[in-house]
């Protein structure tokens, strides 16, 4: 019988990887060792390690795992591993694209109603007492712009065409998609320029840095709302906080931002019109048994020889 594979689990929580590998019955065929996110790992773990679960790694560590040859990210965004000055060109990347697809459809829905329903101005009339007479916004034939078509993007256009609403969005490969107008990447403008709605599901990589600036913020429509809900690095913060305080758009709600946790002194947090949710969106009360779905396929795969799923295009940043 071949010796049983190495893998670490570089993790605060293992218990749903640990359940998910036993239910699969692959536990015979692994020696799985787990280990907090804040420790670091011993010179035997370094040494004999095959296979890592984990958030990211610091720089200086893959090249003392000479046996390591595959590393799965807990995160969609693989920024971190990309960046690292000697991530190993032989270690198969894979992220846990595709885990957020219960959780951030809904929050996305959720920030739509927040800006469109007033829910939340009338419980702060009720603790006056005060009855205040309002009207919400229909979305019903409103436009929903969607930047990033991936499996988020299009459940998002699903769900919004159940509430008979428009949805244009840009994506690569411009295939037909079913609810939603798509585009390539070069029409963007057309997108700006329709949307009420305009949704980020940008992946961060050298062409998105900055993307909504100044220019682009004006083709927007003065009443548009802008969402973000990709990574923090697509918005030019300031362009953005000047576009909201001149009411060159309606406003902005903003789930990710370059720094995390937002620090208390940025202007985000008090101009009037932008939203600050601590990112919410992909959240999951169980989200590390999600993400242990994903992994334990990858896991069977990797010990049978199988390709891998969500691996990662280092060209393309994603």
């Amino acid at each position: 019988m071949p010796n049983p594979t190495r893998l670490l689990l570089w993790h605060d929580n293992p218990g749903p990887y640990l359940a998910a590998i036993e239910a699969a019955g692959l536990a015979a065929r692994l020696q799985v060792e787990a280990l907090p996110r804040q420790q670091s790992p011993s010179p035997g773990q370094m040494a004999e390690t095959e296979a890592l679960l984990g958030w990211g790694v610091p720089a200086g560590l893959l090249p003392r795992m000479p046996k390591l040859r595959w590393a799965q990210s807990l995160t969609a965004g693989v920024e971190g591993w990309l960046a690292l000055p000697d991530l190993p060109p032989d270690l198969i990347l894979t992220c846990a694209r595709g885990t957020h697809g219960e959780s951030m459809p809904e929050n996305i829905l959720g920030a739509i109603f927040h800006v469109t329903k007033p829910y939340a101005a009338i419980a702060e009339a009720q603790k006056d007492s005060r009855w205040t007479r309002r009207v919400a916004v229909p979305l019903s034939g409103k436009c929903l712009g969607i930047l990033g078509l991936g499996a988020i993007g299009q459940e998002v256009a699903r769900l919004a065409g159940a509430l008979r609403m428009e949805v244009i969005g840009t994506r690569r490969n411009p295939a037909p998609l079913p609810d939603v107008e798509v585009l390539p990447p070069e029409r963007t403008d057309e997108v700006l320029a329709r949307a009420d709605f305009l949704l980020l599901l940008l992946p961060a990589t050298a062409e998105t840095e900055d993307f909504i600036d100044a220019g682009r913020l004006a083709r927007m429509k003065p009443g548009a709302w802008l969402l973000n809900f990709g990574r923090g690095n697509a918005i030019r913060d300031a362009d953005l906080i000047a576009a909201v305080r001149a009411k060159r758009i309606a406003g902005a709600v903003l789930d990710v931002f370059r720094e995390e946790p937002l620090p208390a002194s940025h202007p985000f947090w008090t101009t009037e019109g932008i939203l600050v949710v601590p990112h919410m969106g992909g959240m999951h009360p169980q989200r590390d048994t999600v993400v242990a779905r994903l992994f334990v396929d990858n896991l069977a795969r990797f010990l049978d020889g199988r390709p891998l799923r969500q691996v990662v295009d280092r060209a393309a940043g994603y």
